[in-house]
């Protein structure tokens, strides 16, 4: 049996636009051989749909597209597996179920319903949907197949050290003499995650003795990047069929008959790239923009969102504002028209001398005896961002945000100045990172300037300002903030890990602790990491942490 593994982009609560992309995937599918077409969890009405699982009248529109699917597909030679949210019934208390629609020439031939709900990091599944009872096995053409849906398949006592629910219903399916698994995913990236997940379904193939075969989501939905990478393994473990990364894509495999493939490179730092790419571009077309906005300042921050904009939306749709300050050196604008050059996109240029000599002036009675502070350095990054709002409204475009997560971390940023912006785009970078991306993007030929990539980082809000005039070298800061924020590690432990004084250890930690309020007022983070700011990362913001 030839089967497809289908990975689509869906778009939450689009339920035309999300069928006609099944139906059509499923007749390149059947054109191609396939008997059986496999999508993604909660593939015909988008994944995560959230608080929309609480109306009911989303719930009734889930349940008629089926209808529709079924109908739409009536014809063609290929059975359909797909996932979608339908209203739960019973005494759970729960609105609705996540459920896995397996349907042949217009007839359903299973409803399965998911049974592990995370409830952890992004997830909140437990929220909404109700767990499954007990799971069956359905044949198709004698064939008879394990189906799964996401969570459901990540519980395997022999692979993970410690696991997070009692129950694995692989366990329960295999005692139902399985011919295959077939796992429907909306499993979101972070570094590092798709090795995981391969060496996880391998292990898993290997325990049943069975192949094992995952359709995964592909594209952005606010927050979550999906990288795709559907796969096939043998019953052996071994990858027999691999989908694209961050792009749709449709492989047709015989699990049973094809050979082993190597294993693919991958490059994380590409990776994280393509990822923000893919985030970016699916954020802005699908909440109804085509036009971006970026703030470029000269540094390595902005290169980096502008570059990622262009590779997303295209140079044409692309806008960089040049801002100087009486504090901005020569070189900085210099920089930003060599890298809109280098990058095709448009670069306009507007001074913000006269305007924060306004604001001096009319504030000067206020502030009269006392000295210059960090008051007047922030005022210039609120004018940017009043400025960048301005532009938005009257073009349609959307403002892109440019911090980096080292500085989302320690507050090293303005609220209501530079953090202006509909999304985030490096918001789960730390500089150092940023810095790796940058030289890889110019690899073969230079698209960030050689200049911004050299001089040493600064907000020139000040005469002579230098990044480590407030912060440690980002050598040192980033494995901090990787090692509290992403992996919750004490300063202690920090400090004795990684050879740092345990005063400056401490330091950056209370600047983390204290930036809460900010964090929680910035623009949505595009989350590349384990462990990103936003929706999976839940702090109090008025605290008081002992460090």
């Amino acid at each position: 049996m030839k089967i497809a593994l289908a990975q689509i982009d869906p778009t939450v609560g689009d339920f035309t636009g999300n069928l006609e992309r099944i139906v059509a995937a499923s007749r390149r599918a059947a054109n191609r051989g396939a008997r059986l077409t496999v999508f993604s969890e909660l593939a015909i009405c988008g994944y995560p749909p959230a608080d929309f699982l609480e109306k009911p009248s989303f719930l009734a529109r889930c349940r008629s597209a089926v209808c529709e699917l079924a109908a739409a597909t009536r014809e063609l030679p290929t059975a359909v597996l797909a996932g979608v949210a339908l209203a739960a019934g019973g005494d759970s208390g729960k609105p609705a179920v996540n459920a896995a629609i397996l349907m042949d020439q217009g007839r359903v031939l299973l409803e399965q319903h998911k049974r592990l709900l995370p409830f952890y990091d992004v997830f909140d599944e437990q929220r909404y949907f109700a767990p499954s009872g007990p799971q069956q096995v359905v044949e198709l053409d004698g064939m008879r197949l394990a189906i799964t849906i996401c969570e459901d398949a990540w519980n395997d006592k022999n692979f993970w050290p410690r696991r997070l629910y009692k129950v694995d219903p692989m366990e329960e399916l295999m005692r139902q003499r399985p011919d295959i698994h077939i796992n429907l995913s909306s499993s979101p990236f972070w570094h590092g995650k798709r090795a995981i997940r391969r060496g996880m379904l391998a292990a898993i193939a290997r325990r049943d003795g069975i192949p094992v075969l995952m359709s995964n989501q592909v594209g952005g939905n606010d927050s979550l990047i999906f990288d795709g990478s559907s796969l096939a393994l043998n019953a052996n473990g071994r990858l027999i069929a691999q989908a694209a990364s961050f792009a749709e894509d449709l492989v047709v495999v015989d699990p049973f008959d094809a050979p082993a493939l190597a294993e693919p490179e991958e490059d994380d730092t590409a990776a994280a790239f393509h990822a923000l790419v893919l985030g970016t571009r699916d954020y802005v077309r699908k909440c109804g923009f085509s036009k971006i906005l970026v703030g470029l300042s000269g540094g390595i921050d902005s290169s980096l969102v502008a570059a990622i904009a262009q590779e997303a939306l295209g140079a044409e749709n692309v806008i960089g504002v040049g801002m100087p300050s009486p504090y901005s050196s020569p070189g900085s604008i210099d920089d930003s028209r060599r890298l809109a050059a280098n990058l095709g996109i448009r670069f306009e240029t507007i001074s913000i001398n006269e305007l924060f000599a306004d604001f001096n002036r009319a504030l000067a009675p206020l502030f009269s005896g006392l000295p210059p502070d960090l008051t007047e350095e922030n005022i210039q990054p609120r004018i940017r961002g009043a400025i960048l709002m301005a532009l938005s409204n009257k073009l349609g475009a959307l403002v892109l945000s440019t911090g980096n997560k080292s500085e989302m971390a320690v507050g090293y940023c303005t609220l209501y100045g530079d953090m202006v912006g509909a999304l985030a785009v490096i918001g789960d970078l730390v500089k150092t990172r940023v810095y790796a991306i940058c030289n890889w993007l110019n690899r073969d030929q230079e698209k960030i300037p050689a200049a911004i990539l050299e001089k040493p980082p600064s907000a020139e809000l000040r005469p002579g300002q230098m990044d480590t005039d407030s912060l440690p070298p980002y050598e040192v800061l980033d494995p901090i903030v990787e090692a509290y924020v992403e992996r919750y590690e004490t300063p202690e432990c920090i400090a004795e890990k990684r050879g740092f004084l345990l005063d400056l250890v401490q330091q950056v930690v209370r600047l983390i602790e204290r930036s809460e309020y900010k964090r929680q007022q910035a623009a949505p983070v595009l989350k590349v990491t384990a462990k990103s700011f936003g929706t999976g990362r839940r702090f109090p913001i008025a605290v008081k942490v002992q460090v």
